[in-house]
C-alpha cells in the first residue's frame, strides 16, 4: 500500500527512502480516487448504522448495542479526520507548488525584461556611432501657433463623405445627357464631348441590338465610322488643344513655345536683339559639309549651349557663354568659328604671312590639345589647316608651323605671347578670338598674356558700341567668344573692355555643379586619407577614377604608395615634361591605367569619358576649383561619384562647400554642418546685437 509523502508525491513501503515525484494531473486524479473510496465508506457506513437504528430496535435496546454504535461513531470520527490531515496536507503541497511555480515565472519575466534593456542599451549604443560618424537628421518639430491650433479647417477628404453609404442613389451617379446628348456643356472641350456623345451612342446601339438579336449592318458601320471621324475632327466652335513644341514644325513655333523650349533646356539670355535658338542640327544653318561632318562626328541631338550659342555666332555677335562643365562647350564655338572662316579667302602664299584668322586661347596644355582634337575633327573636312602652340615643345617648330599658314591657332597664353614678341606669329588678320575656361585663365595670372594678344589683333573693325545699329552681314567684325562656369570679377572686366554689346548666355545656373554627380564629403585626419583612399579605390572594379591632389610632391608620393599597393596608377601634374604627360593622358584614356593621380592641371576642361569617380584628397583653396575638377565625371549625360576628403585645414572653404552641398540637395556630414566656420562667409562678421561695454563713436 502507497501513501502520500508530505512533499507531494507518493512513498511505496519498498522505497520510503526513493520519493517518487507525480505530477499535479497525477496528484489530482489520486485525490479523486481516494474521496470516491471514502464516499463509498461512508455510504456503507451510514447503510449499516440505519440497519442498526431500525424502529424496532429501537425499542429494545441493549447495552451491546449501544456499545456497538459507539464503536461505529468513533470509528467515523477518526475517518473524517484522517481525511481532514490528508486534505490539508494536500493543500500544502498544492500551495508550495504554485508559489514555486509563480517565483518561477517572475524569473522568467525578469530574466526576458533584463534581456530586452540589454537589447535596447545595444540599439543605442549603435545609434549613437551612427550618429557621430554618419550623422543624424532629426525631423524638426513643426511649431503650431496658438492661431492654428484652434483654426477650423474647411478642407475635407472623400474618405469623410458618408453621404454614399447612407443613400443608394449616390451608388450610381448618373452624367448628365443635355439635349439627349446633343448639347453641349460650357468651358469643356466640345470635341472631347462629341467623341464621348458618338461612344455612348455607339454602346446604346450595340445593347439594343444584342437584346433584339440583330445583326450591325455594313451601312451602319460606314454611317458610325463617318460620325467618330466627325467628333474628332476641330469646328468653328471648338475649344484648341495646342499641341507641344516637339510636334510642330519651325514656321508653326509662337513665342509661347519658345518660351517652354528655353524652360525645358534651362537656357536663359541677357542682352538685345536675341537670335531663336536651334532645335535641331538640320536647323542650325551651318553649311551643308559641316552638317556633314557632325553626323560623322556621332552628335546626334545638340545639347543646350549649342543651341543656344551657335545661331548667335553665325550672326557674327559676342558672346558669354556660362555652362556646367561636360556641357559640349567646345563645339558651341568651333562650328561658327569654321563657318566664320569659310567665307574669308584660303590661306595662300601671299596672305600666309598675315597670320591665323582665328585664335583659341585655353589655360593648360592638355586642354588646348583636346580643343585641337575636337577642331580638326570637323575641320579637316573643309580643307581647315590648324596648329597648337603650347609650352612643352620647341617653339621654333612652333613658329615655323605657324609661317607655313594656318586658319586657326589654338594656344595657351604663355606660349602665344612668347611668339608673338619673338616675331613666330602675328595676328594682322585675326578678327575671330575664343577664350576657353577665361575664369582659369585669370586665376593662373595670365591676365596681361591675355590682354596682349587681344591688344595685337587688329582694331579697325570692332562691332559698333551702338546696341541699335544693325550689323553688316558681308562686313567682317571682330568676334570674340568668352566662354567660363563662372565669372569672377576679372573676367568681367576684361568682358566690357574687348567686347560689344555681348549676348551673356546661362544654361542652369552659374558655377553649378551638373544633377548627374552624386557629391558626398567625408571628414577625416590626415593619417587616415591613405587608408579611405585605399577602399574607394578597391570598389571601383573595371571603371577609371582620377584622384586630385594639392601639391607636385604630394601626387608623386601618392602614386607611388597606390602602384605599391598594387594599382594600375599614373600621374599628371606641371613637373613632367610635354611628353610624359601626354602618355600619361593616352594610357588613363586607352584604360591601361585606371587611376590618375593629378594636380589642378587636369581640372579643367580636359574630357576624358566615362570618368566613374573623382577623388579630392585634398580640398581645393576655393569653390570654382572645386566645381572644376568634380566636372571631370558626369559628362555628356552620364552620372557619376564625386567624393572629397575634408580636414580642419579647410576651413577656409567650409561655408561655400556647404552652401553648394545644401544647393545640389546633397547629404552634408554633421561635422560641416556644426562647425563655426560654415556658418559664416570668411571675411563676414556675423550679426550680433552690440554689447554693453561696446565703445560705440559718432561719426
Amino acid at each position: 500500500m502507497k501513501r502520500p509523502s508530505d512533499d507531494g508525491g507518493v512513498v511505496g513501503p519498498n522505497d520510503s527512502k526513493k520519493p517518487v515525484f507525480l505530477t499535479k494531473a497525477q496528484r489530482e486524479q489520486i485525490a479523486l480516487q481516494k474521496r470516491e473510496e471514502e464516499i463509498a465508506e461512508q455510504k456503507r457506513r451510514s447503510e449499516q448504522l440505519l440497519l442498526h437504528h431500525r424502529p424496532s430496535a429501537l425499542d429494545s435496546k441493549t447495552p451491546s448495542s449501544d456499545h456497538h454504535d459507539s464503536h461505529a461513531r468513533s470509528n467515523y470520527h477518526r475517518s473524517s479526520r484522517d481525511y481532514d490531515r490528508e486534505r490539508e496536507r494536500e493543500r500544502d503541497s498544492e500551495r508550495r507548488n504554485r508559489e514555486r511555480e509563480r517565483e518561477e515565472e517572475q524569473r522568467a519575466k525578469e530574466r526576458a525584461r533584463l534581456e530586452k534593456l540589454a537589447e535596447r542599451e545595444k540599439e543605442k549604443e549603435i545609434e549613437s556611432i551612427k550618429e557621430q560618424y554618419l550623422g543624424s537628421k532629426k525631423p524638426k518639430k513643426r511649431v503650431i501657433k496658438p492661431s492654428e491650433k484652434f483654426r477650423f479647417s474647411f478642407d475635407w477628404e472623400n474618405t469623410e463623405d458618408t453621404s454614399r453609404d447612407m443613400n443608394f442613389l449616390y451608388q450610381n451617379p448618373h452624367e448628365a445627357r443635355l439635349l439627349f446628348g446633343r448639347g453641349f456643356r460650357a468651358g469643356m472641350d466640345r470635341r472631347e464631348q462629341k467623341k464621348l456623345a458618338a461612344k455612348n451612342e455607339k454602346d446604346l446601339r450595340d445593347e439594343i441590338r444584342k437584346k433584339d438579336g440583330i445583326e450591325e449592318r455594313p451601312e451602319e458601320v460606314a454611317a458610325q465610322r463617318l460620325k467618330d471621324e466627325a467628333a474628332d475632327l476641330y469646328d468653328t466652335f471648338d475649344m484648341r488643344v495646342d499641341r507641344h513644341w516637339s510636334d510642330k514644325n519651325l514656321e508653326e513655333m509662337a513665342e509661347r513655345d519658345w518660351r517652354i523650349f528655353r524652360e525645358d533646356f534651362n537656357i536663359s539670355y541677357k542682352g538685345s536683339r536675341i537670335p531663336r535658338p536651334m532645335r535641331s542640327w538640320v536647323e542650325s544653318r551651318l553649311s551643308a559639309e559641316l552638317l556633314r561632318a557632325v553626323d560623322r562626328a556621332g552628335y546626334k541631338k545638340p545639347s543646350p549651349i549649342q543651341m543656344a550659342a551657335i545661331p548667335l555666332g553665325l550672326q557674327q555677335r559676342d558672346v558669354i557663354g556660362i555652362a556646367e562643365t561636360g556641357s559640349g562647350k567646345t563645339a558651341a564655338f568651333v562650328l561658327p568659328m569654321l563657318t566664320y572662316i569659310t567665307r574669308l579667302p584660303p590661306i595662300t602664299e601671299e596672305n600666309e604671312a598675315e597670320g591665323p584668322y582665328a585664335v583659341v586661347m585655353a589655360p593648360t596644355r592638355e586642354l588646348a590639345q583636346q580643343i585641337e582634337d575636337e577642331t580638326v575633327k570637323f575641320a579637316h573636312y573643309l580643307g581647315i589647316k590648324v596648329v597648337s602652340i603650347v609650352g612643352g615643345q620647341s617653339i621654333e617648330e612652333q613658329g615655323f608651323k605657324i609661317r607655313q599658314g594656318c586658319e586657326v591657332v589654338i594656344a595657351t597664353p604663355g606660349r602665344l605671347i612668347d611668339c608673338l614678341e619673338r616675331r613666330y606669329a602675328v595676328l594682322n588678320q585675326c578678327n575671330y578670338v575664343v577664350l576657353d575656361e577665361a575664369d582659369r585663365m585669370i586665376d593662373m595670372g595670365f591676365e596681361p598674356q591675355v590682354v596682349g594678344v587681344l591688344d595685337a589683333m587688329p582694331s579697325s573693325n570692332f562691332k559698333p558700341e551702338n546696341e541699335d545699329e544693325e550689323l553688316d552681314e558681308k562686313k567682317i567684325y571682330r568676334t570674340t567668344y568668352m566662354f567660363s562656369a563662372t565669372m569672377p570679377p576679372a573676367v568681367e572686366r576684361l568682358a566690357r573692355k574687348y567686347l560689344r554689346n555681348p549676348v551673356v548666355v546661362t544654361i542652369g545656373t552659374a558655377g553649378k555643379t551638373t544633377d548627374l554627380i552624386s557629391q558626398h564629403v567625408i571628414m577625416v585626419k590626415d593619417s587616415e586619407k591613405l587608408y579611405k583612399l585605399q577602399k574607394l579605390l578597391d570598389e571601383l572594379g573595371d571603371k577609371t577614377a582620377i584622384v586630385f591632389i594639392n601639391t607636385k610632391k604630394n601626387a608623386d608620393g601618392i602614386a607611388k604608395a597606390l602602384d605599391k599597393a598594387g594599382y594600375r596608377v599614373t600621374t599628371l601634374h606641371g613637373g613632367k615634361s610635354q611628353e610624359q604627360r601626354e602618355i600619361s593622358l593616352e594610357g588613363f584614356r586607352a584604360k591601361r591605367y585606371n587611376v590618375l593621380v593629378a594636380t589642378d592641371v587636369a581640372g579643367r576642361g580636359i574630357d576624358i569619358p566615362d570618368v566613374a569617380h573623382v577623388i579630392n584628397y585634398d580640398m581645393p583653396g576655393n569653390i570654382e576649383m572645386y566645381t572644376h575638377r568634380i566636372g571631370r565625371t558626369g559628362r555628356a549625360g552620364k552620372t557619376g561619384v564625386a567624393t572629397t576628403f575634408l580636414t580642419l585645414h579647410d576651413t577656409d572653404v567650409f561655408y561655400d562647400l556647404k552652401q553648394m552641398l545644401i544647393q545640389s540637395n546633397s547629404p552634408v556630414p554633421p561635422e560641416l554642418a556644426r562647425h563655426e566656420s560654415s556658418k559664416f562667409k570668411p571675411g563676414s562678421i556675423p550679426d550680433r546685437p552690440p554689447r554693453r561695454n561696446d565703445t560705440v563713436f559718432a561719426p
